[in-house]
């Protein structure tokens, strides 16, 4: 091979700093490639990934394993314009759980929240697989003895790569997995991609939070800003929660740093299922749908998705087991864990007669972006952006015909950014 003889032919010099001399000639064009890829993932921002009003008012930024893995429902203006809905519970009270068609107060709540009804139907077309949307690709199957774990992705005509999984929990309750996964001041003991969680604005009636996070992100990228609206809608003992995007510069002014990401969807359903040991119910099955646009091309976010998944799902079940035993201390509740108990009870066969969702597509949020212009990005950055990443995972255990494989493969990605 050329390569090998070059390299070769340089060892064969005949002393010592001529060898030198020749492999950092060598070595040369190879550290440009990786730091102009670093500059360019570090500093490049696409037009469609500007930040400004005019994105926002679009809402071209949507879906995240979705993790995006994975739409959101056209929504009000962020402040929930209810009077209860500022008013502080004693810790000591327990939650209502307030069934659907209670009273015409409720309603008129409802319609000002920024989670409704039409997103509980989106997710239940998502777990029924009745959406409308394309066929779902497996692209992971793991499991340990506590928990099993499997993933699909798909790639819509428009919008970011959406991902479903599917997580069966062993010794866990329905009730616990919905209290873990929306109590944020526990989330900042086990996941440690999320620097900081505010709530914002809460309804003490219908449980609809407007939260704010910031997410840590690769060093080549700025950390990420979700302003994130969500609800717990429950069916029996299965639990549709719902978390999305909303509009939020009425409350949280947008920065240059850290970067927010507009168009997110994350959301999940909570059920019991059967355990693989005895074939009783003590285990919890988690549906959970995903996707976001991040600000970088899709085609390397799918692959960070892919490189990190599973890293990511395993710090899920000893978070979970920490929490459990947390909770038997029998200490005070979390403000966000007795939000998680303020649920609006429904019957979900009954909502979708009502609703008619024959049509999901018109419940899907018409704000979904086209492929943006991405597609015509210049190659050599997004093979520059490619090696960057590549150089950013598993602490740069990668080897070169890796990287520059993934590197030779965006290069040619033309339509399918």
């Amino acid at each position: 091979m050329p390569l090998v003889a070059a390299l070769f032919e340089i060892l064969q010099r005949p002393t010592f700093g001529e060898v030198i001399l020749e492999l950092g000639m060598f070595m040369a064009p190879i550290w440009v490639a990786v730091l102009v890829g670093v500059l360019v993932g570090w500093a490049w921002k696409p037009k469609w990934a500007k930040i400004g009003p005019d994105v926002a008012a679009s809402g071209m930024l949507l879906q995240n394993l979705s993790s995006g893995l994975a739409s959101i429902s056209t929504i009000n203006p962020l402040k929930l314009q209810v009077s209860s809905c500022i008013s502080w519970i004693k810790e000591t009270q327990s939650p209502p759980s307030i069934s659907c068609s209670s009273s015409s107060s409720l309603q008129l709540e409802s319609e000002k929240s920024v989670v409704k009804d039409a997103d509980l139907l989106y997710l239940d077309g998502l777990v029924e697989k009745t959406d409308g949307g394309d066929a779902w690709i497996q692209m992971m199957d793991r499991s340990t003895p506590n928990m099993s774990y499997q993933a699909w992705r798909r790639d819509p005509e428009t919008g970011p790569p959406q991902y479903r999984s599917r997580t069966v929990y062993e010794d866990a309750t329905p009730e616990m997995l919905r209290d873990f996964f929306w109590d944020d001041e526990f989330r900042l003991k086990w996941d440690d991609m999320l620097i900081s969680a505010e709530t914002l604005e809460e309804c003490p009636t219908t449980g609809t939070m407007t939260v704010q996070w910031v997410r840590k992100f690769p060093f080549f990228c700025s950390d990420r800003e979700y302003i994130i609206g969500r609800r717990i809608w429950e069916s029996g003992r299965t639990y549709y929660c719902v978390t999305k995007g909303v509009p939020s510069s009425s409350v949280v002014p947008r920065r240059n740093k850290p970067r927010r990401v507009d168009l997110y969807y994350s959301s999940w359903c909570i059920r019991a299922a059967e355990s693989k040991r005895d074939d009783r119910m003590t285990a919890c099955e988690v549906l959970l749908f995903h996707y976001e646009d991040m600000g970088i091309p899709w085609e390397i976010a799918k692959l960070g998705v892919r490189q990190g998944m599973w890293g990511a799902v395993r710090k899920i079940d000893p978070g979970l087991r920490a929490y459990q035993k947390h909770r038997a201390s029998e200490v005070p509740i979390s403000r966000c864990a007795f939000m998680a108990q303020v649920n609006t009870k429904v019957d979900i066969e009954n909502l979708k007669s009502v609703g008619s969702r024959t049509d999901l597509s018109e419940i899907e949020p018409e704000d979904s972006p086209e492929k943006p212009a991405g597609r015509n990005i210049p190659r050599f950055l997004v093979v520059g952006g490619a090696i960057a990443l590549a150089c950013s995972l598993d602490r740069g255990l990668l080897t070169k015909a890796v990287i520059f494989g993934v590197a030779r493969r965006f290069g040619g990605i033309g339509k399918r950014l």
